[in-house]
């Protein structure tokens, strides 16, 4: 099961969607995909992210750090949701006003369905640029498929070592 679904949300608010079946428990995908540490591995424009020294739970506040060619912006996160090993969801604020909502589904044999779904929006002069590097390299959609593609390596190598 593979899918991906971009469409209009709210006026100027895009969703993007991508879904993914894994050769993993729902445990491990969520080891994997819950950390934020992990995200420079899966989105080259990611170059830094701060997390609380105890982890993430719900009211939990973070930074991302994103680079555009050589401009940098730091992207504000607040956990709005945290209910292991199923589901997070994330707002993401300053130039990228976006919600991020991870959704982990299990399935027979130690397999998984992992889910993304964004709804975004690029803020101001900054944010214009960053919407139009992100577009120079296949837009949002593209940029979510490999991500979450690169995520499935990543949790699939990891349940292969276990």
């Amino acid at each position: 099961m593979e899918g991906l679904d971009e469409r209009e949300h709210d006026p100027g608010m895009t969703t993007a969607e991508y879904s993914v079946e894994i050769d993993a428990p729902p445990e491990v995908v969520w080891e994997v995909t819950s950390d934020p540490r992990n995200l420079p591995h899966w989105d080259r424009h990611i170059v830094d992210v701060k997390v609380p020294e105890d982890g993430l739970r719900q009211g939990s506040h973070y930074s991302v750090v994103m680079a555009f060619m050589r401009v940098r912006a730091s992207i504000p996160c607040t956990v709005l949701e945290w209910e292991p090993p199923w589901r997070a969801k994330i707002r993401l604020g300053g130039v990228l006003n976006a919600t991020v909502t991870t959704s982990i589904a299990s399935l027979p044999f130690d397999r998984s369905v992992l889910r993304h779904q964004i709804d975004y929006v690029f803020r101001g002069p900054l944010g214009a640029f960053a919407a139009a590097s992100v577009n120079a390299v296949g837009g949002a959609q593209y940029a979510l498929k490999r991500g979450t593609l690169a995520q499935k390596r990543e949790i699939e190598d990891r349940a292969a070592a276990r």
